[in-house]
Order: structure tokens, then C-alpha cells, then sequence
């Protein structure tokens, strides 16, 4: 597997889709919670920020190539202070993981199939991952370029089919609270930009590393920023367009409630189910990215490789799943991962690597000056 290489552009696929995830199922009340009518405006610049934290890592690759992120860190912090990384590294995308595959059984009750067990969407969530995980990174790759133009354009379609429904006046008055509720919409979003940096921080030893190459995968990171964060806006905007910022704070599922009222040429409506198909794919996605991840660092840093190894990694992530049998319950240990693990994990642990990386090779320019 370590042989594989996916190219420029199924990096922006994969990428995009690994940002992208099923973010777009439950921001639009993440953002109005937070930040009222003006919530649209937050989620742009929350993706933004994936921005230099993904230049930050592919200078660091440029200057070690054809190694992950955790071998770098072994490298400038020393080895044990690499290996603690690692180890944090595997335990939170791991648990992660199994989280992110009880969020599919969790949607599909909470929405469409209250009546069928949650452990059967689980168990097919992850029957398809494991497959993607032993086919090898660049199968997953070609998945996510099939899949990600469909979520893309259900993403638009949601929107203009929802135009006729607007309520005029739903946006106004705009920024009438300052720019303050917009610092805390960002942050009830930056975690996925995060949860993506993470991602390619495991994923460098599949990329090309050539100067042209590493030009294109920089270029592909701001595609996706702005892409999936330009998606996601219009995802928040068409909700509190249609319902305003008090329904679109109460809807847990807004753009299932969306999809249930519009209609096509009067004719077909309830195109939810259609939404809900998609919906899988990308919750699909992001359960896959975390299972490798999972496996990636288990690679690095125990040199443990091979089939039996990712079918563990996939036993203990349904286990995980199975575990959390309140919706409740798991809703609050995903917020909780996210928010005060994955995120201040990648947030810290990025700008320190590149710093001392920086440093370092400051100091050794001086020391051949001085030499």
C-alpha cells in the first residue's frame, strides 16, 4: 500500500470530499446557533483557514519528502516526542472513526428509516469502507471522484430548487451584532478544515513530490477551501432564506426538511430520498478517511502493516459505533472529539512542526555561514 501514489487531481477530489464530509448535514444550525441570521457569513472563512495550515505541511513535505507528518515529527522533535504524537495521532482518529460510523446509523434513524436498527446501516457503512481500505488509498481516491460531483451538484440543486420557497427580508439586518457572532459561528466550523489538514498530514507519502507536482498540490488545497466552503455557504444560506435563523436553529436536519418541500416542475416532490442517498456517500467518506488515518499511524509509528491489522482497526470502529446507543450520547461525544481533540490537536501541532522545522534550518544556514 505504501507504494501507491494518487495524482494532482484525485487530490483535490479525495481532499475536497474528505473536507467536505457530511459537515454539510448539521452546519446550518452549527452556524445559527451561534451566530444568528449572519451565520452564512461565517463558513467560508472558517474553510479558509485550512488554507496555511496546508501550505505549512507541504513545505514541510518539500523539505522531507516521501515521509508522513508523524515521521517529521520524529525527526525534528526526536523520537519518543514523535512517537507521543503518533499515539495521539491513532487514538483520536481511531475513536473518531467508530464515532463517525454511528453518525450513519444515527442519521438514517433520526430522518428517513426510524423503524430499521441502526446496526445495519453501521455494519454496510463499514463493509464498504473496509473494502475501500483494503483496495488501497488510490481506489478511495477514484470513489471520491465519482462521488464528490454528485454531492457537489445535490448541494446546488438543493439550493435552486429552494429559491421559489424564499421568504424575502430573512437576511436583513445584516451584521446587526457586530462581526463578534461571526468569530463564533467560525469556530463551531473550523474543526472539519482541521479534521482535513490531519488528513494529509497521514497522506503525504501517497502525493508526488515533484516541484511542478508540489505547485499543483498547493494550488489544490485553496481549490478545495474555497470550493467545499463556498458549497457549504450556500447549504446555510438557502436554510435560513427559507425558514429564517430561528427554525434553521431549531432544525437539526435543515436540508432534509428542504428537500421535503420542494418540488420539480410541479410534479415530483419530496426529493429528501434522493438527498439521503448522497448523504451516505459522504459520511461513508469520512468514516474511510478516518480508518485510514487510523491505519496510517499504526504503520508509522509500531511498523504494524497488513490485512489483519486494518481489520482490527475496523472491529474496534464498530465496536465504537455499536457502543453509543442514544443518538444523545453520541451527538455529544462527536462534539467533543472535534471540538476540544482534533481540533486544538491539529490547530497546535501544525505551526509548531513548521516553526521548529523553520528554525532549525535557519540555524544550520548560520552555522555553514559562520563554519
Amino acid at each position: 500500500m505504501t507504494m501507491e501514489r494518487i495524482s494532482t487531481h484525485q487530490f483535490l477530489s479525495l481532499g475536497s470530499a474528505v473536507l467536505m464530509g457530511g459537515s454539510f448535514i448539521l452546519i446550518g444550525n452549527f452556524v445559527t446557533v451561534a451566530s444568528g441570521r449572519d451565520g452564512w457569513m461565517a463558513v467560508l472563512p472558517a474553510f479558509v483557514t485550512a488554507i496555511p495550515y496546508g501550505l505549512m505541511v507541504f513545505s514541510l513535505s518539500s523539505q522531507y519528502p516521501n515521509v508522513n507528518m508523524l515521521q517529521i515529527s520524529e525527526n525534528l522533535f526526536g523520537k519518543w516526542i514523535g512517537k507521543i504524537i503518533g499515539i495521539l495521532y491513532i487514538l483520536i482518529s481511531g475513536y473518531y472513526s467508530g464515532l463517525a460510523l454511528g453518525a450513519i446509523g444515527l442519521t438514517y434513524e433520526q430522518s428517513i428509516m426510524p423503524l430499521t436498527p441502526r446496526w445495519v446501516f453501521n455494519l454496510g457503512g463499514l463493509l464498504i469502507a473496509l473494502y475501500l481500505l483494503n483496495s488501497g488509498i488510490e481506489t478511495f481516491a477514484r470513489f471520491c471522484e465519482v462521488i464528490f460531483p454528485i454531492i457537489a451538484i445535490s448541494q446546488i440543486l438543493n439550493f435552486c430548487l429552494g429559491i421559489p420557497k424564499i421568504e424575502q427580508g430573512e437576511l436583513l439586518p445584516l451584521l446587526s451584532e457586530g462581526l463578534k457572532p461571526l468569530f463564533f459561528g467560525a469556530l463551531r466550523v473550523i474543526q472539519f478544515p482541521m479534521e482535513y489538514i490531519l488528513f494529509i498530514s497521514g497522506l503525504l507519502t501517497f502525493l508526488p513530490n515533484g516541484k511542478q507536482e508540489l505547485a499543483q498540490l498547493k494550488t489544490g488545497v485553496w481549490r478545495a477551501a474555497f470550493l467545499v466552503g463556498s458549497l457549504e455557504t450556500l447549504v446555510v444560506l438557502i436554510q435560513i432564506l427559507v425558514f429564517g435563523p430561528e427554525e434553521t436553529n431549531r432544525l437539526a436536519f435543515g436540508i432534509l426538511s428542504l428537500g421535503k418541500i420542494v418540488e420539480l416542475s410541479r410534479t415530483i416532490s419530496g426529493v429528501e430520498s434522493l438527498f439521503m442517498g448522497v448523504w451516505l456517500g459522504a459520511l461513508i467518506i469520512k468514516c474511510c478517511a478516518f480508518i485510514f488515518m487510523t491505519t496510517w499511524g499504526i504503520e508509522t509509528v509500531f511498523n504494524l502493516k497488513g490485512l489483519k491489522w486494518r481489520l482490527t482497526v475496523s472491529a474496534i470502529s464498530l465496536g465504537i459505533a455499536l457502543w453509543f446507543t442514544e443518538g444523545t450520547v453520541l451527538t455529544r461525544e462527536l462534539f467533543f472529539v472535534e471540538n476540544y481533540l482534533m481540533f486544538p490537536f491539529a490547530f497546535v501541532w501544525i505551526p509548531i512542526l513548521w516553526g521548529v522545522s523553520l528554525w532549525k534550518e535557519r540555524s544550520d544556514v548560520k552555522r555553514k555561514r559562520i563554519g
